[in-house]
């Protein structure tokens, strides 16, 4: 029976050529598009999942918090103290350690000098927690020492070329020799943070900036990943109900006003190990997240890929039934029960489906490569080949054959065989109508995908050309190395005499940068300073990084060497002034705050600029000139005329390697980093694109086949209104606008389903576009003018036919 299943369905096939290339190159389409998302998914679900312990591992971060409770900043990282202190305070803690982003450093070794930015210090428990393979040196002793390193094979290799590199020594920023005591191999692609160089933890009790007691007691410095071990399936919502108290007992902070306690501006809280990489988005993480709501998008867009591929089998199915109604009512007549004849459609239905699995695996073969680069993900088709993904992939085709082939198994086994062997067949209008509701879902869709795409790269554009409050064109940023300090003025100097570099300035942090940092503020309240109950950030700069920048004042004036008093000044932005007593920035002028320790006067008020990306509303902020060497610059900012380039670089180079000639000189332009602050809102919107046009065109290819079927059937009608005198404009008119109304009706629904969801999305701005009633308009005429296109050259083939043909049988 099931060899005779086989030889009708394939007989089939043969036979209606055009219908079966369209079922099967529509699924095709479907099953790649869902293969495509399925790897991304899958890469995206599986950071971290190869540590052995995953589900034990925690990392405890820290909120920070006003008075009142409002929380102001969510860091990744904690103190230095914590760790030792939770070991000792909760027992269910199995181990602890540390890890210390080092940012951008300087090795040498012999003549060979390199910038490197994944370098981190590390716990000598640190193989513990992340149990990558050590090629070379014991992972439990290698950084149990100070001035210990390891580095991977192809670090080692970069300095060293092809000699052992054990016990090696590199020097690190002009100030540690540090001892080779490992490699081990590189992080698998899907961790949470990608080390290259590990320097021993211990270092950082002589170092000049931490030292011992300060890693004991500072609890200011929270730049610390700090990771915990607990027992399996351990309710961690009983020890965060415990860090209050624990907050309380160990951290104290000196000058505080009475009743201030450990728990009153900050928080700890737990975070698992496999939950970071997608639901972070925490300030200062070690790397770019990804996003739980970008996944749930694309398996979205995955199933309705899917369904428009399932929705066209079904139409065609459907539709091509009068043309197997005599098939089926001989069957009858022999005595075929409605159980076989069921059976037998839906295993036409898997057959075409495991035909389009075997070209979609094939076809996800060739593109992942191109997705990967679109995504920017580490995606391998071996994601797909584990038997955990492979089975459920296998039983593809019968998941999908049986959802694509059920309803018309059911409408075609319902024909009588008395009638449909007299020539008496009627598709019935319930089938008609459900044909018709299956076309809406279909152009539904697709229009939705059409204003999504759309809305985002009108938001993308927006984000692109918006006013910022500076100039972000034509300035290059380096990172600041304090071994200029001593000749910082000369070095200065030296680069303005290049006509092409315009100013120079220095700053901790640059827009588009870091975080920034946060310190306690009191403002006048009466006679004496009070705490404010808000968030102030600050950053440090020097005179001239405002003019550097075309930062603007609003009132009063910039930092000026002509005031030594400036160190000990403020210049505030218009964002602060809701949160303070004064109302106006000249009235602010003057007046004495106390911020960080330092009572000064704000001297200045600029006017607000966009200093984080605009998923962040404009922050109070703070500027302030460093009175001391604690609080060094981090990055250099030169604006340059934008002519000749190329020699202004060189200049900059040469210059650079003048004054620090064993620090590589290493450069970003400005509006790059700006850009990828929305590097995953363009990801999304090419991706948006892609799947968009391949939703439109697997529709139409359904529209295609369906119109061309059902003017088929409609030949005889059309001869006889030709006879009758009718034109061919009105013919075509007529087979184009039951089509046509489908479509207005989809664009109606469709426009609802995307003014929500879109609303939801662009709410994840502070500032946004607002959506235009044109987008919409817009998507709707487009999705016409496709289907208009798609229909109206078979239905001109048909009005253009010769009557005498369509009409000789009768």
């Amino acid at each position: 029976m099931i060899r005779n299943y086989l030889k009708i369905a394939l007989r089939n096939l043969s036979r209606y050529k055009g219908i079966s290339f369209i079922n099967v190159f529509g699924l095709t389409i479907g099953l790649t598009c869902c293969l495509l998302i399925l790897s991304y998914i899958l890469n995206e679900k599986s950071y971290d999942r190869f540590n052995p312990q995953a589900d034990k591992i925690y990392r405890v971060t820290r909120s920070f918090n006003t008075p009142n409770g409002v929380q102001t900043l969510q860091l990744a990282s904690i103190a230095p103290p914590f760790a030792r202190m939770l070991k000792n305070d909760f027992q269910e803690i199995e181990d602890v350690t540390q890890v210390l982003p080092n940012g951008s450093s300087t090795f040498k070794f012999g003549d060979k000098i390199f910038d490197e930015k994944e370098d981190y210090y590390a716990d000598q428990d640190f193989f513990r927690f992340f149990p990558v393979e050590v090629l070379q040196g014991n992972p439990n002793t290698a950084l149990a020492e100070p001035y210990s390193v390891m580095m991977t094979r192809a670090m080692a290799r970069k300095y060293f070329g092809d000699e052992d590199p054990m016990n090696k020594i590199i020097r690190q920023d002009r100030q540690f020799n540090l001892k080779v005591t490992g490699i081990f191999k590189p992080f698998p692609s899907n961790a949470h943070f990608h080390p290259e160089i590990l320097i021993s933890f211990n270092t950082l009790k002589d170092s000049a900036v931490y030292g011992a007691q300060q890693l004991l007691t500072n609890f200011g410095n929270n730049a610390f990943f700090t990771y915990i071990k607990l027992p399996e399936n351990y309710p961690t919502a009983r020890m965060e109900r415990q860090f209050p108290t624990f907050l309380d007992k160990n951290v104290h902070f000196p000058n505080q006003p009475p009743g201030f306690k450990g728990s009153t501006g900050s928080k700890l809280h737990l975070q698992k190990l496999t939950d970071i990489h997608l639901t972070s988005h925490m300030d200062d993480e070690f790397e770019e997240n990804g996003d739980a709501t970008r996944v749930t998008i694309f398996s979205i867009i995955a199933l309705f890929m899917l369904l428009i591929a399932c929705i066209n089998y079904m139409n065609l199915s459907t539709a091509r039934s009068v043309l197997r109604a005599k098939e089926i009512g001989v069957r009858k007549a022999v005595g075929a029960q409605r159980k076989e004849i069921i059976m037998q459609f839906l295993g036409e239905s898997i057959l075409v489906t495991c035909i389009a699995l075997v070209l979609a695996m094939a076809l996800t073969a060739l593109l992942l490569p191109y997705l990967a680069r679109l995504s920017g993900q580490a995606l391998v088709f071996g994601s797909l080949l584990r038997w955990q993904v492979f089975v459920p992939i296998l039983l593809l085709p019968f998941v999908v054959g049986l959802l694509s082939g059920i309803y018309p198994a059911l409408f075609m086994s319902a024909f009588k065989s008395s009638q449909v062997l007299k020539g008496i067949v009627s598709v019935g209008k319930s089938s008609v109508s459900f044909r018709k509701v299956l076309v809406v879902t279909q152009f539904t869709i697709s229009i939705v995908l059409i204003i999504a795409t759309t809305i985002v790269f009108q938001q993308l554009r927006f984000l692109n050309t918006a006013a910022l409050g500076y100039d972000r064109d034509h300035i290059v940023t380096v990172p600041y190395n304090v071994a200029l300090d001593p000749s910082y003025e000369a070095f200065r100097n030296d680069l303005l005499k290049d006509s092409g570099i315009k100013l120079v300035g220095r700053s901790s942090r640059i827009p588009t940068g870091r975080l920034l940092d946060t310190n306690p503020v009191l403002v006048p309240n009466g006679d004496s300073l009070q705490p404010a109950n808000f968030d102030l950030k600050y950053i440090t700069v020097d005179y001239d990084f405002m003019p550097t920048y075309g930062i603007t004042m609003a009132a009063g004036r910039n930092f000026s060497k002509d005031f030594p008093t400036d160190t000990n000044a403020f210049v505030l932005n218009e964002a602060t002034l809701p949160h303070l007593p004064w109302k106006t920035p000249q009235e602010a002028l003057g007046q004495m705050i106390s911020y960080g320790g330092t009572k000064g006067q704000v001297i200045g008020v600029v006017k607000d600029f966009h200093f984080e990306s605009m998923h962040q509303k404009i922050i109070p902020l703070l500027f302030r000139i460093p009175a001391s060497r604690r609080n060094f610059y981090g990055n250099l900012s030169m604006k340059v005329s934008g002519e000749h380039l190329p020699a202004t670089l060189a200049y900059m180079e040469k210059t650079w390697q003048h004054y620090l000639p064993e620090t590589p000189f290493t450069y970003t332009f400005l509006d790059e980093n700006y850009e990828k602050l929305y590097r995953s809102e363009q990801k999304q919107g090419a991706i948006f694109s892609i799947f968009s046009c391949i939703a439109i065109f697997i529709a139409c290819l359904g529209l295609f086949g369906l119109s061309a079927f059902t003017i088929t059937q409609r030949v005889k009608e059309i001869g006889i209104r030709k006879i009758l005198g009718a034109s061919i404009a009105s013919v075509v008119q007529l087979l184009s606008k039951d089509f046509l109304k489908l479509v207005l009706i989809a664009s109606v629904v469709a426009f609802v389903i995307a003014w929500y969801s879109m609303n939801r999305w662009l709410t994840d701005f502070a500032y946004h576009i607002s959506i235009s009633p044109w987008v919409f308009i817009a998507a709707g005429l487009i999705a016409c003018l496709i289907a208009m296109a798609t229909i109206a050259w078979q239905a001109l083939r048909a009005a253009r036919a010769n009557p005498a043909r369509s009409l000789r049988s009768e």
